[in-house]
């Protein structure tokens, strides 16, 4: 049994390992002094933890009264298959968490405290970020912090060394993966034993087959699983996979992108915090990457998808019941949401980019600038299928169904069925 199916199904039993026996709040409740502010975090990857030390420790320098952040890290895909038991339970006061469908989708059950009256004064946030951090209710609930964008990684100098091509059109992308495997390369590296990783593919073959609204509406629950659009996308992946790197479902994310920085693949669809985290500082100008490819001329290569990360404050924390906390709590928001809190954690990962016009961009790598220029030149962001649909969904319904596809990736009548079936149970659920 792998660990995310052991997680998932102590989580359904009586005494279940959840989050909150890992995240245990302290510090800043009714007998604390209110200057202790708890920070539970999914960043349990080195580069991101430490960036996230080095930035509470810069607040820390400077905050008044004493204020300080004690955060709690826990493993990444535990943190998100557990969020909604911990929110539920007993939270730190401060969470990271994701903008867009899964801070409204927590916000509408009450589990966020409303924080628009610091948004009041935020400064350096464009009003697509202000939409990606409010609720349905026109209140916001989100600190946004970085974003990065999803994209085809690969090494320069593979490229170089064999005169490949950027590929734009899905044909090309095949007749370059054709030609890396004659090269004795992995033409694709691919991952899914944490459960996520594949999705990314499966946001880029929709949006390129069916455009954005589509995916955005099927996402929503508000199209069928069993249309034949949503078929052409499983059929054009299954050319895809001859490709891929077999095992898919026993591999992470990690080993997946460290087969691109050890120059064994030719390619990857990763994040650039994923893919970048693998290459060591010394190696990281090699890394460069390119738009997923077009599928249909109509919807070109216009929709790119560019995760939100973000802080929010927990509802049922215990202790921003004490006012002190509370206060310690928004100033410590209040700071994340500067520019130079950005530049901070940016210093020690620059695998993401700022989400603030106020940040410090003089200092960006060329392959962050490619980022920017990737992310604000498309038509369409969105922010990955278990982001932009209820994570009830997409932890028990779309986990096993992609794991299943690529295990058998013939069936794809009973896959789309299995799909919808699930689809119209979750939904109708409160």
């Amino acid at each position: 049994m792998s660990r995310r199916n052991l997680l998932r199904g102590a989580a359904a039993g009586a005494g279940a390992v959840a989050l909150p026996a890992l995240l245990t709040a302290c510090g800043g409740g009714p007998g604390g002094d209110g200057n202790v502010v708890t920070v539970g975090s999914n960043a349990s990857d080195a580069v991101p933890k430490k960036a996230y030390a080095d930035a509470f420790a810069a607040y820390a320098g400077q905050a008044k009264q004493g204020r300080k952040v004690e955060v709690n890290t826990v493993d990444h895909n535990s943190f998100q298959e557990n969020i909604n038991r911990y929110l539920q339970s007993s939270p730190n006061d401060v969470f990271m968490w994701f903008a867009g469908y899964r801070m409204q989708f927590f916000a509408k059950k009450g589990l966020l405290y409303d924080i628009s009256d610091l948004w009041g004064d935020f400064q350096g946030f464009s009003p697509a970020l202000k939409d990606q951090s409010t609720g349905e209710d026109g209140k916001q609930y989100l600190v946004p912090y970085y974003y990065y964008p999803w994209a085809v990684f690969h090494r320069k100098s593979v490229f170089a060394r064999y005169g490949y091509e950027v590929p734009r059109t899905l044909d090309a992308y095949l007749a370059l993966a054709k030609q890396m495997q004659k090269d004795k390369l992995v033409p694709i590296a691919f991952s899914d034993k944490d459960g996520w990783p594949a999705m990314g593919t499966f946001d880029y073959l929709n949006m390129r087959v069916n455009g954005y609204e589509f995916h955005k509406s099927l996402m929503a629950g508000k199209e069928a699983w069993t249309d034949k659009r949503v078929r052409e996308v499983f059929d054009t992946w299954r050319r895809i996979l001859p490709y891929c790197h077999e095992g898919a479902n026993g591999r992470t994310w990690q080993e997946s992108a460290l087969t691109l920085q050890k120059r064994q693949s030719g390619m990857v669809v990763l994040g650039l915090q994923h893919a970048g985290q693998q290459f060591p500082a010394a190696d990281r100008s090699d890394l460069d990457f390119f738009p997923f490819p077009e599928i249909d001329p109509a919807h070109g290569q216009d929709a790119v998808e560019a995760p939100t990360d973000g802080f929010l404050l927990a509802k049922k924390s215990k202790n921003l019941k004490n006012r002190k906390t509370m206060e310690s709590a928004k100033d410590l928001l209040r700071w994340l949401a500067t520019g130079k809190a950005e530049d901070l954690y940016l210093t020690s990962d620059p695998n993401a980019v700022a989400v603030s016009d106020r940040a410090d961009t003089s200092a960006y790598s060329p392959l962050q600038k490619k980022a920017v220029a990737l992310i604000t030149g498309s038509k369409q962001i969105s922010q990955f299928l278990d982001r932009d649909t209820r994570p009830d969904f997409a932890t028990t319904v779309m986990i096993p169904a992609i794991q299943t596809f690529i295990s058998n990736p013939k069936d794809v009548d009973g896959l789309v069925n299995g799909i919808e079936r699930q689809k119209k149970t979750v939904f109708a659920a409160e």
